[in-house]
């Protein structure tokens, strides 16, 4: 009896351990992030709408910057809805988003709008 519940205890580990459960991705399986995006001299930041959690972000697909620019905000930091395909991982200990815990990197832009959908983000 006691071996077979050490051994039912091994299995849920492994799977435990080898579950991602859409924990952010790896750099070789990026997965969507829906959430609201504010850029600026000194802040570029995302709240996901389906954890609250803050990130840093950092944009390299080259489109999310460019695109949240040409939305001509008069004023920097302005919220946008964003769906954009990336990962999570650690921030540097050092420097411009050094306060956030995790940092998304964009890999792709997937949707921008200044209309941020209140039944999705709360």
């Amino acid at each position: 009896m006691y071996l077979r519940a050490v051994k039912y205890l091994i299995l849920v580990w492994i799977v435990v351990a080898a579950c991602s459960c859409n924990g952010g991705g790896d750099k070789e399986h990026p997965v969507v992030f829906k959430g609201v995006y504010s850029f600026g001299p000194e802040v570029k930041s995302f709240k996901d709408c389906d954890s609250g959690r803050e990130f840093w972000v950092t944009d390299s697909s080259k489109q999310l910057e460019l695109q949240y620019s040409q939305l001509n905000f008069e004023k920097p930091y302005e919220p946008v809805y964003v769906e954009v395909e990336g990962v999570k991982i650690h921030s540097n200990k050092e420097g411009l988003g050094s306060e956030y815990d995790s940092t998304l990197v964009v890999k792709k832009l997937i949707k921008i709008t200044k209309e941020i959908p209140q039944d999705l983000c709360k």
